[in-house]
């Protein structure tokens, strides 16, 4: 297709729903998405087909060239054609290191489909789980795409036996890992079959695909294949079964259109009445509706200031619109509304629900917010949660005073852009805290571009993330006066049931949230959890995987001083007795108040720090403790090398899990503590030769060892310039 005609073919099958896939490449690092986008570009006339694997089309920042890495998701459209009919894609390749995960997890937003791509060689590795994860979370359809199937070939000589073997072993796992994480009515519809053509095989490198499909339609068989790559005959393959024809053909007749996505995904990623017009909207795709959109990605540019991707459920959005933003309940203005074409963008007057698009001139967006009507405002969303939370921290400061406003402002841009890196600021003390999902994940984001825009600053190292919760129930009502005296709170914890918070974990229930009475279905599943439900009833908040119960009993002015209560809850849970490290797993409920007759005596002042000192005081009467985050990981290092490798998890209070070894290789699942993880790669490397390679699994937390406590509770104390204090409402 001419790319003259680019602009006006896109215009006009972008108001063809079911002639629309939005699709996500995934990956583990270093499979070859960013490569094989390279050849679905070429192939729809989009780059050269000699550029075609080596241009890296996708990766528009300097430091993702440098490093050999994609840092963030990147977006491009394109037209294919199937059987004489048009289709249009819009394709966003992301990431594959898991530190830059979090992009993943918001392009999942965005989707509806996905292309898994596996390495024929390494198989399924650790993101790959990972990813598969994240997309099945947000019902994402997958197909898979076996890369690097030369390398079987040239390196390890297979037969077309063993070759058919080691496919049927990787599709094998990828059906396993769905069935796994996929919800139950979906696990059997998204499993991936060969027969049907939802897997196919290739070389992005080579620029060729096949699947059985394809095998029928060519006579081309995995014989010829082997007999072609060892001939060097490549090329002509490339030209008998093009990539892009095979894996765009497989993506259009396996993952759905937005039509049909939207039917199923909806109630998944959004929480409103939905029996209401917008529900109907939004599942029928219907443009003439009132408009749904969520905002799954923002970043800048140069020229036009913040682009926000956003995609469209229902309605429409034109150019010079005014639009609310949910979340932050604001009005803003677009400027200018455009489709994707890699670094660039195609302006568009006008773009219907079905299609993700790039909007210039929403000034206070955040990934995740929900955009609507500035007359006809809709329930938000549901937040985007990635699978990890950030473990790694690291405190910057500026070396020059006067810098102090241009880090503030810079960190206040990146954790808009990143919503998987937190950013404390304590404006009072000076310390700048940044958390993410590792070190990379930091330089990349954070360190790389600080230094790239001149600020000059000092960065602390990597410090350790550690939770606090309880052993068992206070075991009488702890007692938390105001500092007038005038008003007193009695307060219990007791760790919150191991199943609700397993759920909270998954996702299948908020972590954050605030239960109406309405919310039926949400209350039904915590009584399957083993709730009490009348309980539930008197949940007054859920944060961060912690819950708030009113238990009083004709308590006068309760309800006027709920809010308070609600936000010292807060605050303990964000900051706990022991060190002031994030608490999770408790639930707090208070028992009993008393109250002051007159307003004026019982304001934020007075009743904050009173509830605030006594769910402190509870969670001590209840045992606390820390936990502290280990990573699972998986290492592969040659079976010679074995030795250089245990020594290396030994000597990190790490504990092997299990140990198989294929082909001279042995592959070992271990966990290690998060704190003794820094510079883990290098001493690997030098203790296997540079033959040892590791991947993050998952992130969880155990009980710190009781004879590390004392000195890891002292150590955060002095870092965050804690005093053992006298009691918080006399001080106050």
């Amino acid at each position: 297709m001419a790319k003259a005609n680019l602009t006006e073919t896109v215009k006009e099958l972008m108001r063809k729903p079911e002639h629309i896939r939005n699709i996500g490449i995934v990956a583990h690092i270093d499979h070859g998405k960013t490569t094989l986008s390279d050849n679905l570009l070429a192939g729809a006339g989009m780059i050269s087909q000699d550029l075609a694997g080596t241009q890296l089309f996708m990766d528009t920042v300097d430091q993702e060239q440098e490093r050999g890495i994609t840092i963030f998701a990147a977006n491009v459209s394109m037209v294919h054609t199937v059987g004489g009919q048009e289709y249009l894609i819009n394709l966003i390749d992301t990431p594959g290191h898991v530190d830059f995960g979090g992009d993943v997890t918001r392009a999942m937003r965005a989707v509806d489909g996905a292309v898994v791509v596996a390495d024929a060689v390494e198989g399924v590795m650790p993101q790959t789980e990972t990813v598969l994860r994240q997309a099945l979370k947000e019902r994402v359809k997958p197909v898979l795409f076996i890369n690097k199937v030369d390398r079987m070939i040239k390196e390890l000589k297979l037969t077309p036996q063993q070759m058919e073997e080691r496919f049927k072993k990787i599709i094998t796992n990828v059906n396993m890992l769905i069935q796994k994480y996929a919800e139950k009515e979906y696990g059997e519809k998204y499993t991936v079959n060969v027969l049907d053509g939802s897997v196919a095989f290739g070389s992005a490198l080579r620029n060729w695909a096949i699947s059985i499909p394809k095998m029928k339609e060519t006579g081309i068989s995995f014989k010829d294949i082997i007999d072609m790559t060892n001939n060097g005959q490549e090329k002509e393959l490339a030209e008998k079964t093009p990539l892009h024809a095979v894996v765009l053909d497989m993506t259009i007749n396996h993952l759905p259109n937005p039509l049909d996505a939207q039917k199923y995904r909806i109630e998944r990623i959004w929480p409103g009445e939905k029996e209401s017009p917008v529900a109907e909207s939004m599942r029928n795709c219907d443009p003439n509706g009132h408009l749904a959109a969520i905002v799954t990605k923002i970043y800048p540019d140069p020229h036009a200031g913040y682009v926000a991707t956003v995609r469209i459920l229902s309605g429409k959005i034109r150019s010079g619109q005014e639009l609310l933003l949910v979340g932050s309940q604001k009005k803003e203005k677009i400027q200018q509304v455009s489709i994707y074409k890699g670094a660039q963008r195609i302006a568009m007057d006008e773009v219907v629900a079905g299609n993700i698009v790039g909007i210039v001139g929403l000034k206070s967006a955040y990934s995740g917010e929900t955009l609507a009507e500035p007359d006809y405002a809709i329930p938000a969303f549901e937040s985007i949660k990635h699978i990890f939370e950030p473990v790694v921290t690291k405190a910057i400061e500026p070396k020059q005073p006067k810098q102090l406003a241009k880090l503030i402002e810079f960190l206040r841009k990146t954790s808009r852009e990143d919503p998987t890196l937190k950013v404390k600021i304590n404006e009072d003390t000076g310390e700048y805290l940044v958390s993410g999902l590792g070190e990379l994940h930091i330089d990349a984001k954070i360190e790389r571009p600080l230094k790239d825009s001149g600020l000059d600053v000092s960065v602390s190292p990597p410090i350790v993330i550690y939770k606090e919760t309880i052993k068992t129930r206070t075991p009488e009502p702890i007692e938390g006066k105001s500092p007038n005296r005038h008003n007193r709170f009695y307060m219990i914890a007791e760790p919150l049931n191991e199943n609700v918070i397993a759920a909270m974990k998954a996702g299948d229930i908020p972590s954050d949230f605030e239960i109406k009475k309405k919310d039926l279905e949400l209350i039904d599943k915590l009584v399957a959890l083993g709730m009490d439900r009348d309980e539930i009833k008197k949940v007054k908040l859920i944060h961060n995987r912690n819950m708030f119960i009113d238990n009083t009993r004709g308590v006068n002015a309760i309800l006027e001083v709920m809010e308070m209560l609600k936000q010292a809850f807060i605050e303990s849970m964000d900051q706990g007795p022991l060190a002031r490290e994030p608490v999770s797993g408790v639930k707090v409920m208070i028992v009993d108040a008393k109250l002051h007759e007159d307003a004026i005596h019982r304001g934020p002042a007075q009743v904050i720090p009173a509830v605030r000192s006594a769910i402190r005081k509870a969670m001590v009467g209840a045992k606390a403790y820390i936990l502290e985050p280990k990573q699972m990981i998986r290492i592969d290092v040659p079976s010679d090398q074995l030795s250089g490798a245990m020594k290396e998890v030994q000597n990190r209070r790490g504990q092997i899990i299990e140990m198989n070894e294929e082909r001279g290789t042995t592959v070992i699942k271990a966990k290690l503590p998060v704190a003794e993880m820094f510079g883990f790669n290098s001493a690997l490397k030098s203790g296997t030769g540079g033959q040892g390679f590791f991947w993050l699994i998952d992130v969880i937390y155990e009980p710190l060892p009781k004879e590390l406590e004392n000195d890891v509770i002292r150590k955060i104390k002095e870092r965050k310039g804690i005093k053992d204090e006298p009691e918080e409402e006399e001080e106050a």
